[in-house]
């Protein structure tokens, strides 16, 4: 039998230089240096570029809700 290299898919990919780029930002802090609205921020920038649609769907709902809840009268 041969062996087969397999070739990393592209989502793969993503995951390793999201993973390199997080831990290049967070090489410089130490553990006591606490930033939650940074990560926060940071956090939501990466699940909209790993899931876009769903971030949509999501912004989409709560403008529908608000603007029904706050129309004027």
């Amino acid at each position: 039998m041969s062996q087969q290299r397999t070739q990393p898919t592209a989502r793969q990919g993503d995951q390793r230089s999201h993973q390199a780029a997080r831990d290049e930002r967070t090489s410089g802090r130490s553990q006591t240096d606490l930033r939650p609205v940074e990560d926060l921020i940071q956090y939501v920038r990466e699940y909209t570029r790993e899931s876009p649609e769903t971030v949509a769907i999501a912004c989409l709902a709560v403008g529908f809700i608000l603007g029904w809840r706050l129309k004027p009268w």
